[in-house]
């Protein structure tokens, strides 16, 4: 069998020789150019090299055709999601808190990332670690921890200090939302990377000092609304003295002194005033 089939391939190719190689050819210069095909879909590139050598970055898509000895790589432009799970770190004065975010990124130079750096997927997941420890190192949790450091007590000194100072990782807000993502790109650009957005997904103080905040916390809204009530009810005994004034009830210094005493301690006390009744003068 296996002689018949040699010996009829040999009659073929003994009386007609001259199309059997030409017709080897094409089939072999059909497969070598159909290496040359490819399919980029929607926001998807291909970075074409030749013996190494960069040539060109193909960003159309649909079926394309290029020169088959060209190397393609394929690179996905389409936005990305980085989780920056919680990091523990130093705030801006030192207290250490636990801060996370998330990075919506993108490639942008399809040459850069790949021909750059090594693994650029892996390069924003390092650098957004950094940028996020940066910006957390540069602002305080809050305004209180300023006015704290800076020596000053006080609403309006607070808010004083507060004013001077760099924005705060609890009310920056904005501000230091977009502090993160210019340190982003300047650290990521060069990798053809584009920083599309970044938010602050998680952010409070480490366990080890949670709770002598929240006591601090505690205090600090305690004497906020004290200081409200004391100037509220300066206020009202201010009114009261001057009502009795207009209407022509004169009062000395010594009694004057003891309605301004009563008054107050009514208004802030927190406690129902016992009513006394003297009858006498006021020194017995």
């Amino acid at each position: 069998m296996e002689a018949g089939v040699l010996l009829f391939l040999g009659s073929a190719a003994a009386g007609q020789p001259g199309r059997v190689v030409p017709a080897g050819l094409l089939v072999v210069l059909g497969l070598f150019l159909l290496r040359g095909l490819y399919v980029l879909a929607p926001n998807e590139s291909a970075v074409l090299l030749l013996f190494g050598s960069y040539r060109a970055t193909d960003e159309a898509a649909g079926l394309r055709f290029t020169n088959p000895l060209y190397t393609r790589s394929k690179v996905s432009r389409r936005l990305r999601t980085h989780e920056i799970a919680a990091l523990k770190v130093n705030d801006g004065v030192g207290n250490p808190i636990e801060i996370g975010a998330a990075v919506v990124w993108s490639v942008s130079d399809s040459a850069a990332a790949l021909l750059e750096i090594d693994d650029y997927e892996a390069f924003v997941r390092v650098q957004s670690d950094a940028a996020l420890r940066r910006i957390a190192g540069a602002h305080a949790y809050d305004a209180a921890e300023v006015a704290i450091v800076s020596g000053v007590g006080g609403t309006e000194a607070e808010a004083a200090v507060a004013a001077r100072a760099p924005a705060t990782l609890l009310d920056g807000g904005d501000e230091v939302v977009q502090g993160l993502v210019r340190e982003l790109q300047e650290r990521v650009g060069r990798a053809g990377i584009r920083i599309a957005e970044a938010r602050i997904t998680h952010l409070a103080y480490a366990p080890e000092i949670a709770g002598a905040m929240l006591r601090r916390q505690q205090a600090e809204a305690v004497l906020a609304a004290r200081r409200k009530i004391v100037a509220g009810a300066v206020d009202m005994v201010e009114d009261a003295l001057a009502a009795l004034e207009r209407k022509g009830l004169a009062l000395d210094t010594e009694r004057r002194a003891a309605m301004v005493s009563n008054l107050l301690l009514v208004l802030v006390g927190d406690k129902d005033p016992v009513p006394v009744i003297n009858a006498g003068t006021l020194n017995h």
